[in-house]
């Protein structure tokens, strides 16, 4: 892989270009910085992609607070998704300053979805189901906080909302070992772009290490392949950096949320 091409296939794509998530959801484009607004105050609202210099990056991010104190912003949970390759050096420290909380970093990983695995292989015992419906999200939402450690209220009225307004970009899957969810994950499919995107694939703490998240993963391979995608995307955390690594996928660089809270 030419990671320095498909960085910037990525940025191009998927950030400085990136499509509206969901009915009513806007993307922003103003000094330098790409601003996503949700419809909902559940859904995700944050900067996806800037560029900025010395001068200019003091400015945009005052512009963002002002923003956040308006009658439109007041209110919301709002994340700057910084990324290490991101102009200015100092502008997470910027971020810092002006009261944007930084989160454990991830790392952006690319694999080509030809050199996946295409057949899911789940551990005895354990079945792969796919979510279409509230019922199905709510155990998603479920596994999702037992895994993770935290609320999932916020995820499960999303992701209610992306079924119901555009099935055909999310792909949401459940293992299941009898009747209880032990892992979760999503697949997020923008049309007109050559990345899809996984998220979650959180396992509980019995079922880690025996091979659930990577069947997981090769199930989602396999529908991103017959959608005709090139690239699956993820920002991993340290546990599953390396699974995502010994299946192909190379880390192109390293994101942080800095978050706003209301």
């Amino acid at each position: 892989m030419d990671r320095a091409y498909v960085l910037g296939l990525f940025d191009a794509q998927m950030r400085r270009d990136a499509p509206p998530e969901g009915a009513g959801t806007r993307v922003e484009r103003s000094g330098g910085v790409v601003r996503q607004v949700g419809a909902a105050m559940h859904d995700w609202s944050g900067v996806l992609w800037s560029e900025l210099d010395e001068d200019s990056a003091g400015p945009a991010v005052q512009a963002q607070l002002a923003w956040l104190k308006s009658p439109e912003g007041a209110g919301r949970e709002f994340e700057w998704k910084l990324y290490s390759h991101d102009r200015p050096a100092d502008l997470g420290e910027r971020l810092r300053a002006a009261g944007f909380v930084p989160e454990e970093p991830e790392t952006l990983m690319v694999a080509e979805v030809a050199a996946l695995p295409g057949e899911p292989v789940p551990p005895d015992g354990v079945r792969l189901v796919e979510v279409t419906d509230a019922a199905g999200v709510d155990l998603l939402a479920a596994v999702h906080e037992e895994a993770f450690g935290t609320g999932a209220e916020r995820l499960r009225e999303r992701l209610l909302d992306a079924l119901a307004q555009a099935p055909d970009e999310i792909a949401l899957v459940l293992a299941m070992a009898g009747d209880r969810p032990v892992c979760g994950a999503r697949m997020e499919m923008p049309p007109g772009k050559d990345f899809a995107s996984l998220w979650g694939g959180g396992t509980v703490a019995e079922w880690r290490g025996r091979g659930v998240y990577r069947a997981l993963i090769a199930h989602r391979a396999r529908i991103a392949a017959a959608r005709g995608y090139r690239y699956l995307q993820v920002d991993a955390m340290d546990a599953s950096r390396p699974i995502l690594q010994r299946l192909g996928f190379s880390a192109l660089s390293v994101t942080t949320p800095y978050l706003y809270q209301p």
